[in-house]
């Protein structure tokens, strides 16, 4: 998947962004005490239309880290057009949204969900921080994906929990465990065994009703 590389002023501008957000954060010392425990987990919101990525990341301080540009390893994947982060941004039950809606997740919803309570628990002006850094078109653009990853209720949370829980044992259910399978095989060659002794008993007696209407 191709990602936007961001020109260098956008890189100084997300800097400045990142600064005044973590000044936000600072004055909830519950909310960095949690980014502490997600320390090394990367987060992406990757705007299809019009094209533009971010990637969020916790550091052992508690701290947040904005990047135009990330090589290593990425735990959730939120992919979609401007619309779709609108969409979900608006929606009444954005758990709902997130899952029948046009933004894709890709990658561990825990992630996502995890930060997302974090700054649920924080009045963060996204708005203000990506503008001034990155000018209007551009900040506004990350503006609206930020304010529909994370601009949920405490229950919405909890309910996009639940039914990707759901979700993911149904679609287990598809796909059954090694196991079961394993004891399945064990049954169908068993009643494969006995089908063909019962057939060879059937052949037995039929041999031996002919030669009694023979005798």
């Amino acid at each position: 998947m191709t990602d936007l590389r961001m020109p260098t002023i956008h890189t100084a501008g997300l800097a400045a962004a990142e600064a005044a957000i973590n000044g936000a954060l600072r004055l909830s010392p519950h909310s960095v005490e949690a980014l502490k425990e997600l320390a090394g987990q990367v987060l992406a919101l990757e705007c299809t239309r019009p094209a533009l990525t971010v990637y969020l990341s916790s550091e052992k301080d508690g701290s947040l880290r904005l990047q135009g540009v990330h090589d290593g390893p990425v735990a959730t994947r939120v992919v979609g057009q401007l619309e779709d982060f609108a969409e979900l941004a608006r929606a009444e039950d954005p758990a709902a949204a997130l899952i029948n809606g046009g933004v894709q997740l890709q990658g561990s919803s825990a992630t996502l969900i995890d930060m997302q309570r974090v700054f649920g628990a924080v009045d963060i002006d996204w708005e203000a921080p990506l503008v001034d850094g990155l000018g209007d078109i551009a900040g506004h653009q990350l503006a609206g994906m930020l304010r529909g990853a994370f601009d949920w209720s405490q229950q919405a949370s909890g309910n996009l929990r639940r039914q990707v829980g759901e979700f993911a044992v149904e679609e287990a259910r598809l796909s059954p465990p090694r196991l079961a399978l394993e004891g399945f095989y064990d049954d169908v060659q068993q009643l494969s065994e006995r089908g063909e002794r019962l057939e060879q008993r059937v052949a037995l007696l039929r041999q031996r009703l002919q030669r009694l209407q023979d005798s």
